[in-house]
Order: structure tokens, then sequence, then C-alpha cells
């Protein structure tokens, strides 16, 4: 069971409380997007500038949110999607010591005052996610990259969670998936019991 799949029933489980919800990911989430998506993870640029990959990401956001979305918002519908802004300060940010202001000046003005009002950070250690990658076939540009680049990624997404813990909730994903999943969805019901501003 992997991200999508999680990614369904949370979807599943908010369309059975009566919301209308959709979801997508990132990069991607539409054909631009996607297209942009092959660059990123094509091992035929494995020497991809830090800049270069922080601003296809960028362009891949923008198109999402314009024709992805804020028309799904708009129509009061749910959107849960598989990464977000908190992996480009994770990835590009941590994994690629990309300074934070950089990335923060390309989300003002790719995404204006959009947030996600809740972030899930489906944890686990590092070795036991890279084992998990290599069972899926062959290594993606992401993948290839050494264990010390993705405990970068890992301590980042920590330290965005220390800093803003209401808006994020972590799932510890190393265990068994029928337990992540409960753990998951019951995160979601808390969000239900208790919305934050913006959430209908």
């Amino acid at each position: 069971m992997g991200k999508s799949t999680h990614l369904s029933a949370v979807v599943a489980h908010l369309q059975a409380r009566g919301i209308t919800a959709v979801s997508t990911r990132e990069p991607g989430g539409t054909p631009l997007g996607e297209a942009i998506r092959g660059l990123l993870l094509s091992r035929d640029f494995p020497p991809m500038h830090g800049d270069t990959e922080l601003l296809l990401m960028f362009a891949a956001r923008a198109e999402h949110l314009r024709h992805f979305i804020l028309p799904a918002l708009d129509a009061g519908t749910w959107v849960v999607s598989d990464r977000f802004t908190d992996a480009t300060y994770a990835y590009q940010g941590g994994g690629r010591g990309i300074p934070v202001e950089r990335i923060a000046a390309l989300e003002d003005w790719v995404q204006g005052a959009v947030r996600p009002d809740l972030t899930i950070l489906l944890d686990a250690d590092v070795a036991t996610g890279l084992a998990r990658a290599g069972k899926r076939g062959e290594a993606d540009r992401f993948e290839q990259e050494a264990v010390d680049f993705f405990e970068r990624v890992r301590a980042v997404y920590h330290e965005r969670v220390n800093r803003s813990p209401t808006r994020y909730a972590v799932v510890d994903a190393g265990g068994d998936l029928a337990r992540v999943r409960a753990d998951l969805l019951a995160r979601i019901d808390d969000l239900l019991a208790h919305p934050v501003s913006g959430t209908p």
C-alpha cells in the first residue's frame, strides 16, 4: 500500500462524510505538470542544477494551481495532494541546500495566500523509506540520491512540523500498513472536528 492508496482512502473517507474531494499529486496534476514531472524524475538529467529543479517545481505548481487546485477550491471541493510546497522546502531546501528565502519568495509569487489547511507527514526512517522505494522498481532521479540527502530532507520536514505544529500531523509510516491508514484517517477526523480557518 503506497501513498497513492492512502490518498484514495482519504478521498473516500471524506466523500463518505458528504464532502466533495479530489486527489492530485505534485509535481504533476495537469498535462503540462505531468510533462514537467517526467523531466524532474528522469534519470537522463542527473546533473540538473538545483535552481533549475526548483524553478521547474514551481512552474508545475503554477499550472497546477491555476488549472486544477484553485478551480476545485472555488467550487467548494477539497483538494488532497500527494506533496505540495512543504516537499519543496524539504527536497530543494534541505536536500539541495537552496536558501529558504529563495523558496519562500517563489511560494509567495506563485501561490499568493494559498496554503494547505493540514499537511500530513507520513514519517519513516530513511532506511525504511529507501527499502520501500527499491521494491517499486527502477529508481528515479531523486531515489538515486545518497542517504545523507534523505536525512536532510527528513530533518527539514521535522523542523517545519516543530515550527507550526497545528498545521501538521505526523503519522508513523514505519509500521503495519493498516495501522498507518487508521492513524491517517483519524487525523482527517481531527481536522473535521476542529476545522482551521478557511476549512468548510
